[in-house]
């Protein structure tokens, strides 16, 4: 299998990085083929803008999505982008690994998702959900937060961390065909023990090694819907 980590954390030395570590040497083990993007390493450029693209269909009028188009068929999106674009065409398994910040993201992965799941490739029409670009291919988020568990869902001070993560999991992993794994979740990590850290960290081992026995999480097939995707 070919594992792309895409790996959103500002410190080397943070427990973010020890779980994409913990992959790493997880996934190679088993016999793994794995690739990791450490976008604050890489100095990674998180803004979708004209210079994403080589040539332009429009030079006076920007229409990103339509771009993404003409630059994947004339292969003249900016390097930077088809980098990592061949990655994840690569990839069996992608993991996207960060810090939850603002009920969010970190807006370099973010960014990361703006410009790489290129439209026309990934997703356009009515290829999205089952019927996307990367059907197929399976993903996995894998997330720290300051917060304590008890403190996330129903009735919970700060509601469901699932609707904190559903732009990701379903707008984003969902809709362009992927598979999505039901989340990694790493709880409290500033404020717990290096004994509690080593218990999250064989935890995931544990996880790693068991994948191909996860289901899936359920999403919106476009069999259910007709033409003008109402339901049926």
């Amino acid at each position: 299998m070919n594992v792309l980590i895409v790996h959103a954390h500002p410190e080397s030395q943070s427990f973010t990085a020890a779980l994409r570590d913990q992959a790493v040497s997880t996934l190679r083990a088993q016999g793994h083929q794995v690739q990791v993007s450490d976008l604050y390493a890489m100095s990674w450029n998180p803004l979708a803008s004209a210079a994403d693209f080589c040539e332009r269909e429009n030079p006076d009028y920007l229409v990103y999505a339509l771009e993404q188009r003409l630059g994947a068929k004339k292969h003249s999106l900016a390097a930077d982008i088809q980098q990592e674009l061949d990655k994840l065409l690569w990839a069996d398994l992608l993991i996207l690994n960060f810090p939850l910040y603002w009920f969010s993201a970190p807006a370099i992965l973010k960014g990361w998702i703006d410009r790489v799941l290129v439209s026309g490739v990934c997703y356009g029409g009515k290829r999205f959900y089952d019927q996307g670009g990367l059907a197929g291919k399976r993903a996995l988020v894998t997330v720290t937060l300051g917060g304590r568990e008890h403190m996330f869902g129903e009735g919970a001070i700060h509601g469901p961390l699932e609707d904190m993560l559903r732009p990701i999991l379903r707008g984003t992993l969902a809709y362009v065909g992927m598979q999505v794994l039901p989340p990694f979740v790493a709880w409290h990590v500033p404020y717990i023990s290096q004994e509690a850290r080593q218990a999250l960290l064989d935890s995931y081992h544990e996880r790693l090694q068991s994948l191909s026995d996860d289901l899936p999480l359920q999403f919106p097939k476009l069999a259910q819907f007709d033409d003008r995707l109402y339901p049926l």
